[in-house]
């Protein structure tokens, strides 16, 4: 996994693709390109960063619990033809149900419980 040497704070963006899995349906799920390592503390400051500009957690360190108490994983996303929203997909660009995306990406994700 490659340490993450981007620059900036708004790396992390909250997912609105179409499918969901493995995703829970009271949680929010932010996202990146790249497969990164969420234990480094750079990427760590960032995502809570982003957490509190989104106005899920009042300050940085309450972004921090949210990642300690909250899941991580890989995946790959990319695009249907008929739609501008992406799909979690394999690798090799198929999505659960057997389409085949295009613009496949590997992304970093985490999802944040207990959010409503």
């Amino acid at each position: 996994m490659a340490k993450d040497s981007r620059i900036g704070e708004s790396l992390w963006f909250i997912w609105d693709g179409d499918n969901q899995d493995p995703f829970h349906e009271d949680s929010i799920v932010f996202y990146t390109e790249e497969h990164i390592d969420i234990e480094e503390d750079v990427v760590r400051k960032a995502l809570a960063s982003s957490i509190q500009r989104e106005g899920i957690s009042d300050s940085l360190s309450g972004g921090f619990t949210l990642i300690a108490s909250g899941a991580s994983g890989h995946s790959y996303a990319g695009y249907c033809l008929d739609s501008e929203r992406q799909l979690i997909c394999n690798a090799d660009g198929y999505s659960e149900s057997g389409s085949f995306l295009s613009g496949v990406v590997p992304i970093t994700w985490v999802e944040i419980f207990d959010v409503y």
